[in-house]
């Protein structure tokens, strides 16, 4: 056994330690930090820190997060994912207005920020959460009324901050990205029931939202969007005029009544160049998709569709250039039953016109089972003829079988 040369972290470079350090989780990570003086030093590095999941770590509380905050995260944080206490039997107050601060302050590189289960309505506005982020994406919390607002309404204005509020609206014009603006690119608000028309109505004030997904929110309504629409106004273009996507998506879960919102899009949506449907909102919102005039790439998810709905909500686009089916089925075309007598009796060249077209039908049935990423090639065949410049994709689908 003298013979064998044993192996010693000790002689081991740091980069490849780190390297090793990165596969675990926040939690292994704050163990390994008490081995020695070295590894505490090595788990400090914000290599580590720039991408932190806590949804993983059950029973997470406001103290563990100021321990995390003061001890590791630092100027390499880009990524922060956090699990609430909203459906915990533990509750209260998971997120404060002193540890956002702080976060704002010691991570001022962080662009992402997930939260899953939160209970927000702590907090008066999102104006309190780190002005750097790009991306806020909200599952499952609750939200206060005025969260999404500008404004903040905590202590009376005075004079000078009403000056500085009009200083500040006179320099919205001059630039994107004001310091006193909120910077959020892109907002994900899955199933978030408390999000209604006032919260999509605030939306309108942020300058620089591009991008907006809207996933199980049964409270917003078609008039709503037709308020927040982008066009034409008389101080000029109102409305969320900056958004280039936008997704909806209703899976119509028991006890909510489906408000079919995406007919608001039938008032036209000024600069909308990619549009995603989904579940109960794919019908109405092909009615309404004719007027997207800017409309480049549409995306349809986990719904039943025929041919006819298709191509009466599709031939207008024109501009369209990608058509996206994803988990979608697809309707049989309903074909209309032989009447008795009809092209019966006409002697042996009617049996052999019948058999030659019950044969191409053979050959056609045999084609389309052969051919998976093609659920129905006449669809194909009719979209290439009203948009040639369109590419079509087709993931996960199916045909749906009738049981006649």
């Amino acid at each position: 056994m003298d013979e064998y040369i044993t192996c010693d972290l000790d002689y081991f470079p740091e980069n490849i330690l780190i390297d090793v350090l990165s596969y675990l989780s926040v939690r292994e990570l704050v163990r390994a930090g008490r081995v020695c003086k070295r590894w505490r030093r090595l788990v400090k590095d914000q290599r580590l820190w720039r991408v932190v999941d806590l949804r993983a770590w059950k029973g997470v509380t406001s103290r563990i997060l100021w321990v995390l905050l003061r001890q590791y995260l630092g100027c390499g944080l880009r990524c922060l994912r956090l699990r609430g206490l909203l459906l915990s039997a533990r509750g209260g107050t998971f997120l404060s207005e002193s540890w956002l601060k702080a976060l704002s302050s010691k991570c001022p590189r962080l662009n992402k920020l997930y939260l899953l289960h939160a209970d927000l309505r702590s907090l008066p506005n999102c104006r309190l959460l780190p002005p750097s982020l790009k991306v806020l994406e909200l599952r499952g919390c609750e939200l206060p009324q005025g969260f999404f607002s500008q404004s903040l309404t905590t202590a009376p204005a005075s004079a000078e901050a009403t000056s500085s509020v009009a200083a500040r609206q006179k320099s919205k014009g001059k630039g994107i990205g004001s310091a006193s603006g909120i910077s959020i690119e892109r907002l994900v608000l899955n199933y978030v029931p408390s999000f209604t028309d006032e919260h999509l109505q605030s939306l309108t004030t942020w300058e620089q939202l591009t991008r907006l997904e809207l996933h199980d929110t049964f409270r917003v309504t078609a008039n709503a969007l037709r308020n927040c629409a982008a066009k034409e106004g008389t101080a000029g273009i109102e409305g969320l005029f900056r958004l280039k996507f936008f997704e909806i998506c209703i899976t119509g879960r028991p006890g909510y009544q489906v408000q079919m919102a995406s007919l608001g899009l039938g008032a036209g949506w000024l600069g909308l160049e990619e549009l995603s449907l989904g579940g109960k909102e794919v019908g109405p919102g092909l009615l309404c998709a004719s007027r997207l005039k800017d409309l480049k790439h549409l995306c349809l998810r986990a719904c039943t569709l025929s041919e006819m709905q298709i191509v009466r909500g599709c031939r207008l686009l024109r501009g369209l250039r990608r058509l996206e089916f994803l988990d979608v089925t697809f309707q049989p075309r309903q074909c209309p039953p032989a009447e008795e007598g009809e092209g019966g009796g006409g002697g042996a060249e009617g049996g052999d016109q019948a058999v030659e077209e019950d044969a191409e039908k053979d050959v056609n049935s045999d084609e389309n089972k052969s051919d998976t990423n093609d659920p129905i090639p006449r669809l194909r065949r009719s979209l290439a003829v009203l948009l040639p410049y369109c590419s079509l994709v087709f993931t996960n689908c199916s045909v749906q079988i009738n049981t006649d």
